[in-house]
C-alpha cells in the first residue's frame, strides 16, 4: 500500500500594497503543491512591487487531482496550513500593522527527500518556473525570509542553501541542540530550546521518583542519547533499554521489516521491568506510536499489553493515517507530553468551523482533506459509480476525533501563527524605517526593490510583540523564541477521542527552584495501576532501616536490601548506606530513627542510689555506735588489750570510709570528681594500715611473753604508729601525683549504655586509679598473710583470727570488684565499686569490732584482766 502523506512545506510570504491607485490588479502567484511523503513546512517572505494585489486570495488556483487510489493524507496537517492563512487574513485586515501592505503566501513541498529538498529550495532563488539557480531577472519572487521546517533534517538542508544567501529562516521544529548550528547561521527558532526540554524531562522523572525507565527513539534520536544519559546517570537514574525504530514509516515495501522491528521493540517494552517508557520523536512519530500499541491486535501471538506511562517529546503530534483511526488508543491513557506553550487564539475555532465547500473554492487542499478526514467522495460525474459514502460538505470539523484534526490550536500551528507575525512586524519595522527616508510611491517601491534579506535580520532580532491570545513574542541572543513548554496528561476515550488537560509548565523565565511546575493532584495514571502513581525502579524500594546492596554485573539502580549493622538506622528509602545517631541519640527497635538518650547517673532520687546512700549512713551509724561504746568502756581491759589509739584510729577511718561513699552519689560535679576516689584511697589506705599494725602487734605480743624475747623492744605504740603513718603517707603521695598530672573530670558517655547519656567521672588515668587499688591490695594481702600465720595464738590473744576473716571479707571483695568493674557499664560502674566500699567495710567492722561489743554488752564478766591473761589449755 503506498502512503502519501498532505504536508505544507513551503510558505511564502508576499508583500503588495492594500489601497494604491496605480495598482494593478493580477492573478495572485498560485499555490504549488503536491501529495507526498512526510515532509516539512517552511513560509517564506517575497516583495512584490510589479505585480500588485488589491485584496489577497488565499488559494486561487485548483492543482491536479494527483492523490492515487491508494494513498492516504495525514488529515491533521491540515491545520498548520489553516494557522498561517489565519495569520495573514489577521494581518491583512488589521491597519494598525503593515498599512497598504497585502500579505501572500506560496506553499512549497520537500518531498522528505534531500534531492527534492534542495530542488525546491533553489527554485526560490531562482527565476518563476525557469529552474536556473542565482538568478532572477523579474522582482515577482524577491525572497525576503523562510519560515519552516518542522523536520530536522529538512532545516538543516535548506540552511545549507539559505545561509548563503542570509535570507531569515523562521524554524518551527527541533531545536538547535539537535542539529550543527554553525550551519544555521541565519535562523530564528520558534520553539523553546532543546536543552530546557531535557530539564523538564529530568526534573519530570525526578519528581515521580522514576529511577528505571525505558528510551525509544527514532534513528535521529542518536544526539538526545548521548546528551541526556550523563545527565540521567548523574542524577541516579539508569536506563533499563533503549531502542530506536524507523523515521519514516510508509508501509509501502517494506511491511515486513517494519512489522518485525515493532513487535522486537514491543517485546523488550512488555518484558521490560520499567514502567516509564520516554518515547522521543518528531511530528510522524505517532503513526509508530499507534503501531506498536496495536501489535496485539494486529498479531494474536503478541502478548498482552501491561501498562506504561508513556513521556512524549514535543515535537510529537497525536495523529494518525486514515486506516489507523480506529486503533485503540487507551494504551495512551496517563501519558505525558511535552508541548510548545501554547494558548488558544481568539477566533481560530469559529475561522476552522467555517471551512465549508462553498467558501473554500480557491483551497486547493479542502476537497482531499475532507475526503480523507470524514472518509467519503466528493461526486464526480467522470466516474460512473462511487463506492463508499458521498460528502455532503455538511459534515463538522469538530465532530472528527482528536488523531484526525483538531479543533484546537497545536504547538506547531501556534509557532507558525506567531512566526508569521513576528515577520509581518520585522516588516512593517523596516518599512517604517525606509517610509523616514522618502514619502513617495515611486521611492517607495523602489526601496522595496532594493531591499535583501539579510537587512531584515536586524528588525528580527529586536522584533517583540503580544500576539492576539495575550503571550510575548521575542528572540534572545541566540535567536530562540523566549518561551516554555507546557506539561499535558491525557485522558483517552474509547471513541477514539482524546483531551489533553495541562497540568505544567517548564518556565525559563522564572526561578529555577520554581521553573518546573506539575500538579499531581489533577493527573490520571494509566487504568492498570489503579489510579495510584507507578512506581518504575529495577526492583522494590529498600525500606527504612534497610540500605541497599549493588548488585554485580547490573546498573547501579539495581540492588539487594541488606539491614543495617547494629548502631546504625536508614530512616528513608533506597539509602546508600546506613549511618549512626548523633552521640545524644541511638537507635529505636527497627533501626528506622534515632530516639533522644535519657540523661542517667547514680542519683539520690532513684531506688539503687537511695539504697545504697542508706547503707553508707547505716553503716556510718553504726559504726558511730560501736566508736561510742569503745570509748565509754575505755579503761576496760578488752579495750585496753589492742592498743586504744590506734582502735579509735580504725573507727574514725572506717567512719570516714562509709561517708565518702556518698561522694560517688548525686549528680558529677568538679569537686566530688577529684575528691573522691583520693579520699576512698587515703582513708582506705589509713583503714588497712591500722589492720596491719593491729596484726604486727598482736604478733610481737605474743613474741614478747616468751622468756629471753628480742621482741619485747619493739612493743610499744612508735611501732604501730609508724606503721599506719608510714603506709598513709606512701598513698598519699601517689593520689598528690594523680591530681597533679591528670585529675579526674565531670565527663559524659553517651555511647557505653543504649539509650543512656550517662554523666561520669573520668578519672582521666586509668593506670593511677589501679596503682591506687593495688596498693590497698597490698596493704590488705600483708595484713591478711600476717594475721594467717597468727591464727593459731591462744584464743585469749587471738585477735588475729579476727583479723584473718576480716581481711579474707576484704580481699574477696576487692577481687570480684575488677571483674565486675571492668563488665559494667554506665552508672552501675559507680555501683559496683561504692558497694565494695561498704561490703569490705562492714567486713573490716563487723570482723574486728563486733565480737568485743559482745563481750562488753553481753558477756561482761569475760572483760577481766584475768580472763584476757588465760592461756589456752
Amino acid at each position: 500500500m503506498k502512503t502519501s502523506v498532505l504536508w505544507p512545506l513551503v510558505l511564502l510570504l508576499h508583500k503588495v500594497c492594500k489601497t494604491s491607485a496605480n495598482c494593478q490588479l493580477r492573478d495572485f502567484y498560485p499555490i504549488h503543491h503536491q501529495y507526498y511523503q512526510p515532509g516539512d513546512v517552511i513560509v517564506g517572505s517575497t516583495v512584490l512591487l510589479s505585480f500588485l494585489l488589491s485584496s489577497p486570495k488565499a488559494f486561487n488556483q485548483q492543482p491536479p487531482h494527483m492523490l492515487p487510489e491508494e494513498s492516504f493524507v495525514v488529515t491533521k496537517n491540515y491545520q498548520l496550513v489553516l494557522a498561517l492563512v489565519f495569520a495573514v487574513q489577521e494581518i491583512n485586515e488589521n491597519p494598525q500593522i503593515l498599512p497598504n501592505i497585502t500579505l501572500g503566501f506560496h506553499i512549497y513541498d520537500t518531498h522528505s527527500d534531500s534531492m527534492l529538498t534542495y530542488q525546491t529550495t533553489m527554485q526560490l532563488v531562482s527565476t518563476r518556473n525557469r529552474f536556473v539557480p542565482n538568478y532572477k531577472c523579474d522582482f515577482q519572487d524577491n525572497l525576503i525570509t523562510v519560515i519552516g521546517a518542522l523536520h530536522s533534517k529538512a532545516s538543516h538542508q535548506i540552511a545549507n542553501v539559505f545561509s548563503i544567501y542570509k535570507v531569515p529562516q523562521l524554524l518551527v521544529g527541533s531545536a538547535p541542540q539537535m542539529m550543527d548550528t554553525t550551519k544555521i547561521i541565519c535562523s530564528y527558532w520558534m520553539v523553546p530550546s532543546e536543552a530546557l526540554q531535557y530539564m523538564g524531562i529530568l526534573h519530570l522523572l525526578l519528581h515521580f521518583q522514576w529511577v528505571w525507565i525505558g528510551f525509544i527513539a527514532d534513528d535521529n534520536g542518536e544526539t538526545f542519547v548521548q546528551i541526556m544519559l550523563p545527565i540521567l546517570i548523574q542524577h541516579g537514574i539508569c536506563i533499563a533499554f533503549i531502542e530506536t525504530y524507523p523515521k519514516n514509516v510508509n508501509f509501502d515495501d517494506d511491511n515486513e521489516g517494519i512489522l518485525k522491528r515493532g513487535e522486537d521493540i514491543y517485546g523488550q517494552v512488555m518484558n521490560s521491568t520499567a514502567n516509564a517508557l520516554v518515547f522521543y520523536g518528531d511530528v510522524d512519530s505517532m503513526i509508530f506510536l499507534l503501531l506498536l500499541l496495536n501489535l496485539p491486535e494486529l498479531n494474536d501471538m503478541i502478548q498482552k499489553p501491561k501498562g506504561k506511562v508513556w513521556i512524549l517529546t514535543a515535537e510529537m503530534e497525536f495523529k494518525a493515517l486514515v486506516f489507523q483511526r480506529g486503533w485503540d488508543i487507551q494504551m495512551l491513557h496517563g501519558a505525558i507530553s511535552f508541548a510548545i506553550h501554547s494558548n488558544e487564539l481568539s477566533g481560530f475555532q469559529p475561522f476552522l468551523q467555517s471551512r465549508n465547500p462553498s467558501n473554500t473554492q480557491e483551497d486547493g487542499f479542502f476537497k482531499d482533506f475532507w475526503e480523507q478526514a470524514f472518509n467519503c467522495m466528493w461526486p464526480n460525474a467522470s466516474l460512473e459509480k462511487i463506492n463508499g459514502n458521498i460528502c455532503s460538505g455538511q459534515e463538522r470539523l469538530e465532530n472528527l476525533p482528536g488523531p484526525v484534526f483538531e479543533m484546537s490550536v497545536t504547538g506547531h500551528s501556534y509557532s507558525i501563527y506567531n512566526a508569521v507575525y513576528a515577520v509581518a512586524h520585522a516588516l512593517h519595522s523596516m518599512h517604517s524605517s525606509s517610509s523616514k527616508r522618502t514619502a513617495t510611491m515611486q521611492g517607495r517601491r523602489r526601496q522595496f526593490q532594493n531591499h535583501r534579506p539579510w537587512q531584515l535580520h536586524h528588525f528580527l532580532k529586536h522584533v517583540s510583540f503580544n500576539n492576539s491570545a495575550g503571550d510575548k513574542v521575542s528572540f534572545d541572543k541566540n535567536g530562540e523564541v523566549v518561551a516554555g513548554f507546557d506539561l499535558f496528561n491525557w485522558f483517552t476515550f474509547p471513541n477514539q477521542s482524546f483531551v489533553r488537560v495541562k497540568v505544567g509548565r517548564v518556565d525559563p523565565q522564572v526561578p529555577s527552584d520554581k521553573a518546573f511546575i506539575v500538579n499531581e493532584d489533577t493527573m490520571v495514571w494509566p487504568s492498570w495501576f489503579h489510579q495510584k502513581r507507578p512506581l518504575s525502579v529495577c526492583n522494590d524500594n529498600c525500606h527504612p532501616g534497610y540500605s541497599k546492596k549493588k548488585k554485580e554485573g547490573q546498573p547501579f539502580c539495581c540492588y539487594d536490601c541488606i539491614p543495617c549493622p547494629e548502631g546504625k538506622i536508614s530512616n528513608q528509602k533506597n539509602m546508600d548506606d546506613c549511618f549512626r545517631c548523633p552521640g545524644d541519640k541511638y537507635p529505636n527497635k527497627d533501626q528506622t530513627l534515632c530516639i533522644l538518650k535519657v540523661v542517667t547517673f547514680l542519683s539520690y532520687e532513684e531506688p539503687l542510689g537511695i539504697g545504697l546512700a542508706i547503707g553508707a549512713i547505716s553503716c556510718s551509724f553504726l559504726t558511730t555506735l560501736v566508736l561510742g561504746l569503745f570509748m565509754k568502756h575505755h579503761n576496760t581491759p578488752i579495750i585496753k588489750a589492742n592498743n586504744r589509739n590506734l582502735t579509735y584510729t580504725l573507727l574514725l577511718s572506717l567512719l570516714l570510709c562509709f561517708l565518702s561513699a556518698l561522694l560517688f552519689i548525686g549528680h558529677p560535679e568538679k569537686v566530688t570528681c577529684i575528691f573522691r576516689q583520693t579520699a576512698f584511697g587515703i582513708i582506705f589506705s589509713v583503714a588497712v594500715s591500722c589492720v596491719l599494725a593491729k596484726t604486727i602487734t598482736v604478733v610481737l605480743a605474743f613474741m614478747a611473753t616468751k622468756p629471753g624475747s628480742r621482741a619485747r623492744k619493739w612493743m610499744g605504740k612508735s611501732l604501730a604508729n609508724s606503721i599506719v603513718l608510714s603506709c598513709s603517707l606512701t598513698q598519699a603521695v601517689i593520689c598528690t601525683v594523680w591530681l597533679a598530672t591528670s585529675s579526674p573530670f565531670p565527663d559524659v558517655d553517651m555511647h557505653s549504655m543504649t539509650g543512656q547519656v550517662v554523666l561520669e567521672c573520668n578519672e582521666s588515668s586509668p593506670t593511677m586509679f589501679y596503682c591506687v587499688i593495688g596498693y590497698i591490695g597490698f596493704l590488705a594481702t600483708t595484713s591478711f598473710s600476717v594475721a594467717f600465720l597468727a591464727r593459731n595464738l591462744p584464743d585469749s590473744f587471738n585477735e588475729a583470727k579476727f583479723i584473718t576473716f576480716s581481711m579474707l571479707i576484704f580481699c574477696s571483695v576487692w577481687l570480684s570488684f575488677f571483674p565486675n568493674y571492668m563488665s559494667t557499664k554506665g552508672k552501675y560502674v559507680v555501683a559496683v565499686e561504692l558497694f565494695s566500699i561498704l561490703a569490705s567495710s562492714a567486713g573490716l567492722l563487723s570482723c574486728i569490732f563486733f565480737p568485743k561489743c559482745y563481750i562488753i554488752l553481753l558477756r561482761p564478766e569475760l572483760n577481766n584482766k584475768e580472763q584476757l591473761i588465760r592461756r589456752k589449755a
